[in-house]
Formats: C-alpha cells, structure tokens, sequence
C-alpha cells in the first residue's frame, strides 16, 4: 500500500515537472508569437505551399502542436482552428480540428484527474456529493449544453471536468459532438483568413445567442421530460426511482 502510494507520488511528480517545463519553454523561447493571428496571417502562402507538397506530415505536425497546446491549457487554440481552416478548408481542417481539440481536451481532463480528483473528492467529497450525483445522472447533458456555448473557457471545462467522475470516454465523444458546431464555424471564418482582424469578431450576437439556446436545448427537454412524467404519469416516475433504489442497494455490498 506504502509502495503503491510512493509509486502514485513519484507519477504525479514526473508529470508536474513535464507539464512545468512545457510551459517553461513555451514562455521561454517565447512560442506564443507563432499562435497568433498576425503570424498566422502573414506565414499562410507558405504554410499553404508547404502543405500541397507534404499534405500528410503537414497535418500530422499540425495536429501535434494543437493537441499539446489544448493539452497544457495555453493560448492560441482559436487561432490554431482558424489557421486550420485557412490551411485544410472546410471539410478536412473540420475533421482534423475536430479530433486534434478533443484528444488535446481528454489529455487536459486526464491530468487534471490523475493530479487533483483524488486530494479535491477527499478534501470536499461532501461538499461534492450534489455535484457527483448530477454528473452521474446527467453529466453528458451539462457537459453537452457547455461545450455548444462558447462564452465558456474551453480550458475551464476540460481541468473541472477531470476532477468529476465522468467517465473519460462519454467525456471524449460529448465534446467531440458538442465542439462540432463551433469547430465548423471558426474553421469556416478560417477560410477568409486574410479578413480577419480579430477573434471577437469571428462571433455575432446573434451566432452567440443561437449557441446559448442550442447548449440550454438538451437539458431542458431532459427537464421538461421528467416533469412530464411525474405530472401525468406519476405511475412511472415511481417504477423508475423504485428501480435506481434497487440498484442502489444492490451495489452496496452488506
């Protein structure tokens, strides 16, 4: 047991300092200069050349960089998305801007869980017990409804995510379809990136607010359903708790 925990603290120590010097150097050697919107505007002729003559290795680095980027919570992902459309177009920089955020986003999740779940579940598990019991029931609608709502920090998700018990991959394939929408329409801004002269600009009022009620939509019918149910059809809400308060009790070994 001593081991196993020495074993998990020498783990989390490795991992720390991998992710310090990551972050390290991305100041140092100061990257962020190339994950932005001047740069990326002003290398696109090359990029684009590049990319005819080696498609593959292209978006295999291009990928890369965006999962490391999503994975270590530094800036510059929305300036990635709209040089992948910019590069890739429509149709392949959407699929290639699609996986490369989710596994850079499951990865951030990942080391947020392996690093804080454990110390947070011990330290606040009471205090967390309302928040665990709506994950487990209703997880993938919350985390559907934030992911199509964009006035939400991308990185903000993935760390408090990780610090659920929302099992990895329901957490891969709901930001994979809840990031689809907003992955197509930065991609396509993408494609005019000469135009563009900042990301602000990228979202209308009226695109936002069409997220906001798209992300709201899933839960509330979810919502409206259950009231539904124990209104009209009382009969059924009774057989469904009675069903979880077996299962329940099945679970909890005497």
């Amino acid at each position: 047991m001593a081991q196993e925990k020495k074993r998990k603290i020498i783990n989390k120590v490795v991992i720390v300092g991998l992710i310090a010097l990551g972050v390290v150097a991305f100041r140092y050697f100061d990257l962020g200069q190339y994950l932005t919107l001047e740069y990326i505007k002003g290398s696109q002729e090359q990029f684009q050349a590049l990319y005819l003559s080696h498609r593959v290795l292209v978006i295999a680095t291009y990928m890369g960089i965006y999962i490391a980027v999503t994975a270590l919570s530094l800036p510059g992902a929305a300036v990635l998305t709209l040089a992948g459309g910019g590069l890739f177009g429509l149709v392949v920089g959407t699929v290639v801007v699609s996986f490369a955020s989710t596994i850079g986003a499951t990865l951030a999740c990942l080391v947020s869980r392996f690093l804080l779940r454990e110390w947070v579940q011990n330290k606040f598990g009471g205090k967390l017990k309302t928040i665990n019991d709506g994950i487990e029931k209703e997880g993938a609608f919350y985390l559907f409804s934030l992911r199509l709502v964009p006035i939400f920090p991308f990185f903000v998700i993935n760390l408090l995510m990780g610090l659920t018990r929302m099992r990895l991959f329901t957490f891969f394939w709901v930001s994979q379809i809840g990031m689809f929408a907003g992955t197509v329409v930065y991609v396509n801004a993408g494609k005019e990136l000469a135009k563009i002269d900042s990301l602000s600009g990228i979202l209308s009022p009226g695109v936002l607010a069409s997220f906001v009620v798209l992300g709201l939509f899933p839960i509330t019918v979810k919502k409206l359903l259950a009231l539904y149910k124990m209104k009209f059809r009382p009969e059924v809400a009774v057989t469904s708790g009675e069903q979880q308060k077996k299962s329940a009790n099945k679970e909890i070994p005497p």
